[in-house]
């Protein structure tokens, strides 16, 4: 693909216009509360679609959508749909208990609830997770995006652009960006790029179906022969999707199937789901900026109605790849590349020299820089005020913290370059899968160490601390014992291991008296029944869907 007259231009404007409004929207903001969580000033409307921009991203559109060309189909979406159901949770369960203590990172709520040990251990971990894992699983995402739509080509006409180059520019730019402007410049970035990404991925899928029923039958992929000579040639983009992708168009997958089982939906899905939307730094980051609790929950309720649009631009587009460029996702050596199917769609279905290509293309890349951005600052956050200002520097004046907040920023990026280009080997299977495995080594224990907190209140300090190192040792030996095993089984085993092991604990050492969570915070903690309201309505929805594709 080549950019050209308009489409430069759109580009350009738009990331120009998405930096600007970040950057200037955050001067002044220079003390830690400012620089970390935005002056605790954020509202409803600024969190929804901040937690949306954060959240999607290449990860999800490049993951995602190759997930769904490749055997999975729609059975993907239920990361996106059960999030929904997830967000409600958060916002009525987490979110009430996390405001009132006041804290600045997740990490440090374990210390009210259980000791500081708890507090470094899960800092440790997330740290580890954030800058080997998503950090450097994003920007590879965003680089074999640009290497797909621009392979041969040459940066500034000497610099070959490839996987490894891409991730270079890309953390830089977001290195710079975060390092400048901290979580406001991030959510008032995630406004405009919410926005563009939701309406970007309308626009591709207009296009996906209209090649569909544009393209003849035979010249289409199927996983269906006899859906296939049922067909006509002359049939629309939406028949031939839904007749041509029968066996794709299922959210429940057979008990054996390695990624998904009906068996996850059940448990092992909502682990990660609970520990990315309700215990993740990444995205709680924007709840905690709150400026009350109402306005949080609202944000947060309006986050999950936009989870349930989610798939329809993102994974039905994935699924159209698979049927009009099946052929293309194979590389050199005879590998098929589903990742590769979100590229092939802004490539071979926008025009060009409309603007639409450099709408788009602004859009996704903007939100890798936006996502990154997101989570090195949050990486910044929880090394600065759960490691550095605990043990190192707990005097350390205002402009000290943010200064190290920096540093980091530039430390992290670094890594997450160096290891990003790795990632297009075989052996990870697919961004999105990469993510979601590795982060088994500690979600599932995080999980059970909050919510048993917070449910058990003669819980001992003790809990935390064996719950969090536990975790990783059984999902490890699962792993090593059992590797035909689904990784969200896993994790739905080493979580009820864990549990148990504290229930253990609790029995035998219970605390003398329950335990009382503190309130230290001058936000207003009054709930919402507005966001109460929104968020059985989106539960109904995702009941709703659920029915439809079964």
């Amino acid at each position: 693909m080549d950019l050209h007259g308009v489409d430069v231009v759109v580009f350009l404007v738009f990331i120009v216009a998405v930096v600007t409004v970040g950057l200037l929207k955050s001067r002044g903001d220079k003390d830690s509360e400012g620089y970390f969580l935005a002056g605790r000033g954020l509202s409803w409307w600024l969190i929804g679609f901040s937690l949306i921009a954060a959240n999607i991203s290449t990860e999800q559109f490049v993951g995602m959508s190759g997930a769904a060309a490749g055997p999975l189909g729609l059975a993907i979406a239920s990361y996106e749909w059960m999030a929904a159901v997830t967000l409600v949770v958060v916002a009525f369960f987490f979110l009430p208990k996390f405001l009132r203590s006041g804290i600045y990172t997740i990490p440090e709520f374990l210390e009210v609830r259980y000791n500081a040990a708890s507090r470094s251990i899960m800092a440790g971990f997330t740290m580890i997770i954030y800058v080997g894992v998503t950090i450097a699983a994003v920007i590879y995402s965003g680089a074999l995006t640009i290497n797909t739509l621009f392979e041969g080509a040459m940066m500034f006409g000497v610099i070959p652009v490839n996987v490894t180059t891409a991730s270079w520019l890309m953390g830089i730019i977001a290195a710079i960006y975060v390092a400048s402007g901290g979580l406001k410049a991030c959510a008032w970035a995630d406004l405009i790029q919410g926005s563009a990404l939701i309406v970007g991925g309308g626009v591709i899928l207009w296009f996906a179906l209209d090649r569909l029923g544009a393209t003849p039958v035979a010249d289409l992929a199927t996983t269906s022969t006899v859906a296939a000579g049922q067909l006509a040639d002359d049939a629309s983009g939406v028949t031939k999707f839904f007749t041509l992708n029968q066996d794709k168009l299922h959210m429940v997958l057979p008990r054996d199937n390695a990624d998904i089982p009906w068996t996850a939906l059940v448990v092992g899905l909502w682990i990660p789901n609970f520990y990315y939307w309700g215990l993740n730094q990444y995205i709680t980051q924007r709840t905690l900026g709150s400026k009350s609790l109402a306005e949080g929950q609202k944000g947060v309720v309006f986050a999950a109605s936009l989870k349930l649009i989610i798939p329809f631009v993102i994974v039905f587009p994935g699924i159209i790849a698979f049927n009009l460029f099946a052929g293309d996702m194979v590389d050199a050596d005879g590998v098929t590349q589903h990742d590769t199917a979100f590229g092939l769609l802004i490539g071979k279905l926008l025009p060009a020299g409309k603007g639409l290509q450099g709408f788009v293309l602004a859009a996704i890349l903007g939100a890798v820089v936006s996502s990154l951005a997101s989570m090195l600052n949050s990486a910044s956050t929880i090394f600065t005020m759960d490691l550095y200002r605990k043990y190192i520097g707990p005097e350390a004046p205002q402009r000290t913290l943010v200064l190290i907040g920096r540093i980091c920023v530039v430390v992290f990026v670094i890594i997450g370059c160096l290891i990003a280009p790795l990632l297009g080997h075989p052996r990870f299977g697919g961004i999105f899968k990469y993510i979601q495995e590795f982060q088994g080594f500690i979600s599932p224990g995080i999980l059970a160490v909050f919510v048993f907190g917070l449910l058990v209140k003669r819980a001992p300090p003790a809990c935390g601390v064996v719950g969090l190192l536990l975790n990783p040792v059984m999902y490890g030996l699962l792993k090593l014992l059992i590797p035909s095993l689904a990784f969200l089984d896993r994790m739905a085993l080493s979580f009820f291991c864990v549990l148990a092991v504290m229930g253990i604990i609790t029995a035998l050492r219970p605390l003398p008296e329950p335990f009382e969570l503190p309130t230290k915070t001058h936000i207003e903690l009054t709930s919402s029944r507005l966001a109460k309201g929104l968020g059985i309505a989106v539960v109904v929805a995702t009941v709703v869907l659920y029915i439809v594709f079964w």
